[in-house]
């Protein structure tokens, strides 16, 4: 049952700790994780599904599932939001970046960075923040790439990134060999990194340009019924930059508690369907 954490304090611009905003933000229940874990690989069986019944049409819709899925769990994963282990935790990186045939490992390094310096020149994530709307746009093919490469520099994780670098080389090389037999395997690699070319601009720019000198104009926040859940609660980016601690589900509520907080503080959310 949900508890009811109005913001009520006297001096109304303070930040509340999650303590005033209230633990229950942080439960996850098994029943959530196993969806969360599962649902990406649920939108791979619909691909092939689709793939075998010749239906190209419906793939992209599927691709556009399966990246949202991917992210906000790898999200939660990287963040230990989600009641999993440190092994389990390398597991998931690992399986979950091999849906959209990428590096959990390396996101897991360069997104904490991001967290803990944005905006910093060492924020390999943010960079893109700074570009121009074209600039983030043609930054997507080589985002990836240097994210990797900034990772394996710092010595953390090195097996893991060599084994998630050899997975999109295979993949295509899988799907070169098995197009006599069937084009599905080849279509789903090459969808997943051009899909993976949007990343510089729908996560980093459109949530952090023209950002501001505090934490409350570094990033945005997105309300709305369809939208939100469309994309997973993602959208509640300014919630998730402060309370990082906080799972993707919870994220609404968090919003709702963070109302009197927001207001008092002239945030003003950007209304969506």
């Amino acid at each position: 049952m949900k508890q009811s954490h109005p913001v009520d304090q006297p001096d109304a611009t303070h930040q509340p700790s999650l303590a005033e905003l209230g633990a229950d933000l942080l439960v996850t229940s098994r029943r959530r994780r196993l969806i969360a874990l599962c649902r990406p690989f649920a939108g791979v069986a619909l691909f092939a599904v689709a793939a075998w019944l010749r239906w190209w049409w419906l793939t992209p819709v599927i691709v556009f599932g399966v990246f949202v899925s991917v992210v906000t769990v790898t999200h939660d994963v990287v963040h230990r939001t989600i009641g999993l282990s440190a092994r389990a935790t390398d597991w998931a990186l690992f399986a979950t970046g091999l849906v959209l045939l990428e590096s959990g490992h390396a996101y897991r390094a360069t997104h904490t960075q991001h967290h803990r310096l944005f905006p910093h020149p060492d924020d390999p994530e943010g960079h893109p923040a700074d570009l121009s709307f074209l600039g983030a746009l043609l930054h997507g093919p080589v985002f990836l790439v240097r994210l990797w490469f900034w990772s394996y520099r710092r010595g953390r994780d090195r097996g893991w990134l060599l084994a998630e670098a050899a997975v999109p080389v295979t993949a295509l090389g899988g799907g070169v060999w098995l197009w006599p037999y069937t084009p599905g395997v080849l279509v789903y690699a090459v969808m997943m990194i051009v899909g993976s070319w949007v990343y510089p601009l729908l996560t980093v720019y459109l949530p952090h340009h023209d950002y501001g000198d505090t934490p409350l104009t570094q990033t945005r926040t997105l309300r709305g019924r369809i939208i939100p859940a469309v994309f997973l609660e993602l959208t509640y980016h300014l919630e998730h930059h402060l309370y990082p601690q906080v799972p993707s589900h919870h994220l609404p509520e968090l919003a709702r508690r963070l109302e009197t907080y927001f207001a008092a503080n002239g945030v003003r959310a950007v209304r969506v369907v």
